[in-house]
Parts: structure tokens; C-alpha cells; sequence
């Protein structure tokens, strides 16, 4: 290797361990400043390599799904990260000017992103000329120095109107459809558990799906809904002794907004699942389903894990069961699925449930897709005689599946009957098993 990379590392890492505390506050400001900068340019470097890493479609050979989910296994970065490296590498690889400009700090990443997005736009619509949004870098770059990132997309938003007043009302036209296409190809919608009982959720709709969502939430945030529980219910529902909803009065009435939206989606949620109109999901109806030990069986009820690998206590089992049918998955002091509780009498429900509960997710080695993306493989194909059950099956995603089918990774079970994978001996990573490092161990 270069040895300049060696005395970059060494020369950030002599600044990261330096002393600070005796410096005066304009040494601190001027450090500051500099690190500031040199950080920028070493992110242009960075940014350099990913794009080689990309052009020489380095991810494929090692079986990463993209090349951001490469980045994310190699740098251990979150996978908005790895997006963002990925973006930006390849807007610098078209625009020399902006590459120049984060190499010398007039820009910092994150106004090389909003840049970046801006000149992306204009070069979608035909009425602008490659040289007009040439003139658009150069003048974004001139202003970045005196507007942080949002000011820049402010101005980013307006720059033909600065430039090109003729042409502005035609291309903000194009803009606005372009933003519809976009709505309804950005649109998405995640759970991500925490780790601490908490489970952020996240997403984007589109302007119809946002009504749709909107007109469901809002009965249930109304007014209305801050009066005791005893008021809200029905006559019908007064005389019976079950209660209509999952809202204490003493919680309803101290409630933000915000929790009002986020009882009144679960309580959505609630609704429909006991409803007969959702379709089947892997064989079974939606159902919610509760891991907990072999011994537990024998003693009164404790911890269990949630079918998303989430650990809830006692009280929130107990108060699950009201609404939702528990079914329990009961395991064996090593994690073997000794048996799996059934609602019925097909067997596809019961083994893909035991199956999540074995794997979380895609099973191979550093694939973090979760269940639901995911097929049931046989490990001994079916043609071949392999059965339909737990111990020849294994969870994979798509691309993992056709990759096991493609070349001759052996798939296994650890003595823990947890599963394990060798890799075929072109691609010279020995003989030892490997496994998911992703996904949570049951």
C-alpha cells in the first residue's frame, strides 16, 4: 500500500490524541477549523475509493447484495451511511469541479450531498442545458462558504431563477412532476426496534396514501378520545364488562399529539387484525407470535421474545394476549425448536413460524434482510427426497437463495441445530463453517 495512507492514519491519529487544554480559544477555533477541513478532504478520499470499489464491482465478487451493503459490512456503517457514500462517489466521479471543491473544504459532505441532489434534478429536464447547470455548480459552490445545508437546498430550489429566469417556470413544472414520480417510487414505511423496548418507526407516503393514513388516524386523535373510557363507549358496549380499548383514561388524558397518532396506529392496527380481510402471510393468517424457554412451561409466566426478536416482560404478554392469539414457540436449553404451537391444521404455518423463530431473518453469513424477504430452502432438496421440516430447512433471502442454488455452498446445522454455512473452495475463505452475525441468536 501507499505509504501515504499510513502517514495520513498516523498524523490524525497524533492530532486526535493531542492535548487541548492548555491551548487559548483562538488556537481551539483555528484546530477546530483545520481538523474541520482536513476531515472534508479525507472524505474526498474516501469517497475516491468507494468509487473504485464500484467500478471494479468488487461486491459482487464477495456476494454483498449492493454495493452499500458491502460498505455497511465492511466499515460497520448504518445503511443511510453507506447510501450516502454511494451517492456521493458517484456524483463527484461525473463533476470534477465539486471533487475539487471538497478536496479543498469550500464544500463539506453534507453540502456535497445537497448539491449533488439539485444538479441531479436539473439534469432531468431536457429545458435545462448541460452548460446552465455547469453554471448552477459553479454557483452553488460560491455560495456554500456563507449557507449551511438546509439554506443551500433553500437556494439549490431557486438557483434557475437566479440563472435562467426564462426557462424557470417550464423546469419548476417538470420539477413538480418529477416530485409526484418520486413520492410514489420513495414511498416506504420501517419498524426499527431500538434494542430498549422501543421501536422507532420511520417512512415516507405519498400525498394520497398520507390522506388515506391521516383520515384512519384522526377519529381516533380527536377530542373525543380524552374523555374516560366510560364515555366513549357504546351502550352495547357499556354493558359489557369487556373493555372496548387498549387506552387508560389517566394516559389518554395527559397524552401529546404525538402519542395520540401512535396509540391511534396501533389501535388501527388492533382493529384490523381482528378483522378476517387480511390475507394469509407465509401459510398462516397474521398472528402475533411469543417465544419463551422450555422451563418457563414449568413455572409462571415470563420474558418472551416477540416474532421480531424484540424481549417484552410478563405484563406486556399478559396484556398482549387480550388482544392478539399467542401462539408459543417452546424451546430447548440450547435454542433447539423442540415444538411449535399451531392454530390450525396446515402445516406451512407452523414450520415457517418455527423457522423465524430459529433464523430472524436471512440466515447467511452477514445478510441482514429480515424474515419476511426471505424463502424456506431445503438444505436436502425435495426432489431429492429432503423433507418439509425444520431441521432441512433454512431461511434466505432472494439473492442468497439463488446463490446457494448456483454454486456449492453446503448448507448445515451447528451442533446447536442453528444453521451454518461452508464456502465453495474458488472463493478462498477456507473450510471453516460461517454463520449469520446479524441477527439476534434465540
Amino acid at each position: 500500500m501507499d505509504e501515504r495512507w499510513d502517514v495520513v492514519q498516523a498524523a490524525v491519529a497524533d492530532c486526535a490524541t493531542a492535548s487541548t487544554w492548555a491551548m487559548t480559544d483562538a488556537e481551539v477555533v483555528a484546530a477546530l477549523l483545520a481538523a474541520h477541513r482536513a476531515q472534508q478532504a479525507l472524505h474526498a478520499a474516501v469517497l475516491h475509493l468507494v468509487r473504485q470499489v464500484d467500478i471494479r464491482d468488487m461486491p459482487s465478487t464477495a456476494h454483498a447484495t449492493s454495493l452499500a451493503s458491502w460498505l455497511r459490512w465492511r466499515l460497520r456503517v448504518s445503511p443511510t451511511q453507506a447510501r450516502t457514500m454511494v451517492m456521493q462517489a458517484r456524483a463527484l466521479d461525473h463533476r470534477p469541479g465539486l471533487d475539487h471543491a471538497l478536496c479543498t473544504a469550500e464544500v463539506n459532505a453534507e453540502q456535497l450531498s445537497v448539491i449533488a441532489r439539485c444538479l441531479d434534478g436539473l439534469g432531468k429536464d431536457a429545458d435545462v442545458p448541460a452548460a446552465l447547470a455547469d453554471e448552477a455548480e459553479s454557483t452553488l459552490v460560491d455560495w456554500a462558504p456563507d449557507l449551511d445545508p438546509v439554506q443551500l437546498r433553500h437556494a439549490g430550489d431557486r438557483i434557475l431563477a437566479h440563472l435562467a429566469p426564462e426557462i424557470a417556470e417550464r423546469a419548476e413544472e417538470a420539477a413538480l412532476a418529477r416530485a409526484d414520480k418520486r413520492a410514489e417510487r420513495d414511498r416506504y414505511f420501517t419498524l426499527s426496534p431500538l434494542g430498549d423496548g422501543r421501536v422507532r418507526v420511520h417512512g415516507i407516503l405519498d400525498a394520497e396514501g398520507a390522506a388515506v393514513v391521516t383520515a384512519a388516524l384522526d377519529p381516533l386523535c380527536s377530542p373525543q378520545q380524552r374523555r374516560s373510557p366510560q364515555q366513549r363507549r357504546s351502550p352495547q358496549q357499556r354493558r359489557s364488562p369487556k373493555r372496548s380499548s387498549s387506552l387508560d383514561a389517566s394516559i389518554a388524558d395527559a397524552r401529546t399529539p404525538g402519542q395520540c397518532r401512535a396509540d391511534a396506529l396501533a389501535e388501527i392496527c388492533r382493529l384490523a387484525l381482528r378483522t378476517t380481510e387480511l390475507p394469509t402471510h407465509g401459510g398462516d393468517r397474521p398472528q402475533l407470535a411469543v417465544t419463551v424457554p422450555y422451563d418457563l412451561l414449568h413455572q409462571k409466566l415470563g420474558i418472551g421474545t416477540l416474532d421480531t426478536g424484540e424481549r417484552i416482560g410478563a405484563d406486556h404478554v399478559r396484556r398482549l394476549a387480550c388482544d392478539a392469539r399467542i401462539l408459543p414457540t417452546v424451546l430447548g436449553g440450547r435454542g433447539e425448536v423442540l415444538d411449535v404451537g399451531r392454530a390450525r391444521r396446515l402445516a406451512t404455518g407452523p414450520i415457517r413460524r418455527a423457522l423465524v423463530a430459529r433464523d430472524h431473518g436471512c440466515a447467511f453469513p452477514d445478510c441482514d434482510r429480515p424474515a419476511r424477504w426471505c424463502d424456506a430452502h431445503h438444505r436436502v432438496s425435495w426432489l431429492d427426497g429432503g423433507p418439509t421440516a425444520l431441521d432441512n430447512l433454512v431461511l434466505l433471502c432472494g439473492y442468497h437463495h439463488r446463490l446457494v442454488h448456483r454454486e456449492p455452498w453446503h448448507v448445515g446445522l451447528g451442533p446447536d441445530r442453528h444453521p451454518e454455512f461452508t464456502p465453495p473452495p474458488h472463493q478462498g475463505l477456507g473450510d471453516q463453517p460461517l454463520r449469520n452475525r446479524y441477527h439476534p441468536r434465540t
